[in-house]
């Protein structure tokens, strides 16, 4: 299982536990607006469960341009190897 597997795996739980989101719509391509239905809020609150997670400091301003599941892979997926 690579980086980019272990990070859906956390994410997925997140959104199917923090979100109530079926894990059926959860893919990587998914939007997280208008597949996922999360708001601006959430994407805020998904930002804090994600620096949980990771224990990495994480910036709002770093996820605007986020828009699917795979995008928040890519951009943790930075943030952990950034600091490696």
């Amino acid at each position: 299982m690579n980086n980019g597997d272990k990070i859906f795996a956390m994410l997925s739980e997140i959104l199917e536990q923090d979100f109530e989101i079926d894990a059926d719509d959860i893919t990587r391509t998914a939007n997280l607006y208008e597949d996922l239905d999360l708001d601006s809020i959430d994407a805020v609150d998904l930002v804090v469960k994600l620096r949980e997670q990771t224990g990495k400091k994480i910036e709002p301003n770093d996820f605007k341009q986020v828009r699917t599941v795979q995008d928040v892979i890519d951009a943790v997926e930075k943030l952990m190897t950034a600091d490696a």
